[in-house]
């Protein structure tokens, strides 16, 4: 999956998560000698348009795409969870009743990609009201083709398969949207990550060829027809292989800021202001919290765009807004970074329809949307202009809008 683009012909995502979910059962038997009890999976996400806008109650565009994270769950005789990893050498075990003592407060015990998981698990508990010793220990593998640092949501794949795995192995019963705020929850609480709701949304309720329009205050939302495959379209995704951590530096300061911007402003929060208040908010910020504010402010406004265009033009139209995004965050959120604007400049170049950056930023990726005739000539000339600027070679590889969590065994 990470080789050229144009390999990644039809049913190649199919393929990769397959493999994934034998990865993950494969982990579980060398854990426990045993075939595990299921296997569920939930997908990375690309962020179509709509960025950082989540947790300033706005709106956002997200889809799930055909790269997944697995979990293969064992259930256990005793009251403990084991987490276990394709990506890390060692198991993570605790007693179920010490997710209370762990998190949020004494995460640090345990390594950051298992707070994840185990951060799940204490918040679903925490959610259903259901005390600890009324559930089974279990044992759960996990493995993924869903690229970290990459702006894919790898974390949110790992809430929701984890989410869903335990949800029908506990008989919690709770539906998606609930097991997206538990996923948001074990982010913010268990991980330390002051991330919104959108990719844990994305990530549970994903549908093949479509969008989630979402309004990140009142969690509404509906499935947006993409119409790429009609349109004989694909979304190029450009790995920088830059990576950034969300729970850690610029993503918290731009956040403060954001909130900063809003009490100055009067608002609860930036979604209720509109671009007609950006000349008010001039005479009232300070530069670069009014820029902040104003990237947050048009790019909602960029988002009721899209869909707009989506029902009313098709593909083709959201072209100028995509690039519009990028260049609000790069120069008034200041996320972006060098390798990730000339991913953007170059698909541009090359013919791309448009393109921006997407996920937190500070690394990460691009997205393109380009002509399938295209993807390969686009995806060339991106991997020459980073050698030529003497940057590490991306991953360059096209995600298809796909189903959200799921149960596959």
């Amino acid at each position: 999956m990470s080789g050229a683009t144009g390999e990644h012909a039809a049913g190649a995502g199919a393929a990769a998560a397959a493999g994934a979910q034998a990865e993950a059962v494969e982990l579980l038997r060398e854990l426990t000698g045993r075939a595990p009890e299921g296997v569920w999976s939930s997908a990375g996400r690309v962020n179509l348009i709509g960025e950082h806008t989540d947790y300033n109650d706005g709106f956002v565009l997200p889809f799930a795409i055909d790269r997944r994270t697995s979990a293969a769950l064992g259930l256990r005789d005793d009251a403990r969870i084991r987490v276990a990893s394709t990506f890390a050498d060692e198991a993570v075990e605790v007693s179920i009743d010490e997710l209370d003592e762990l998190f949020p407060d004494d995460r640090e015990r345990v390594p950051e990609w298992a707070r994840y998981p185990l951060g799940v698990a204490w918040a679903i508990l925490r959610a259903s009201g259901r005390p600890a010793d009324s559930v089974r220990g279990v044992d759960l593998a996990f493995a993924s083709d869903v690229v970290v640092g990459a702006g894919l949501s790898s974390s949110a794949a790992i809430e929701g398969a984890a989410g869903a795995a335990l949800d029908q192995a506990w008989g919690i019963g709770v539906d998606g949207v609930a097991l997206a705020r538990i996923g948001r929850e074990a982010e913010n609480q268990a991980v330390g990550a002051p991330t919104g709701i959108m990719d844990q949304m994305a990530s549970m309720l994903g549908r093949d060829d479509s969008a989630l329009f979402l309004d990140c205050r009142t969690l509404e939302h509906e499935a947006v027809d993409l119409g790429f495959a009609d349109a004989g379209l694909e979304v190029v995704v450009i790995d920088t292989r830059v990576v950034h951590a969300h729970s850690t530096g610029g993503y918290r300061e731009r956040r403060e800021a954001c909130e900063a911007g809003a009490r100055a402003m009067g608002v609860p929060a930036l979604r209720d202001l509109s671009v007609d208040d950006l000349p008010r908010a001039a005479g009232v910020l300070d530069e670069v919290v009014l820029r902040r504010v104003r990237h947050i402010v048009t790019e909602n406004a960029r988002v009721l765009d899209t869909v707009r265009a989506l029902r009313e033009a098709g593909p083709r139209a959201i072209g100028p807004l995509l690039d519009a995004s990028h260049a609000s965050m790069r120069d008034d959120f200041e996320i972006s970074v060098p390798e990730l604007d000339l991913a953007v400049e170059t698909a541009r170049a090359a013919g791309a329809v448009g393109a921006r950056m997407t996920g937190g930023g500070f690394g990460g990726a691009a997205i393109a949307l380009v002509d399938r005739d295209l993807v390969d000539e686009v995806s060339g000339a991106v991997r020459r202009a980073f050698a030529d600027a003497g940057f590490r070679e991306p991953g360059v590889f096209t995600v298809r809008p796909s189903a959200g969590a799921r149960r596959d065994a």
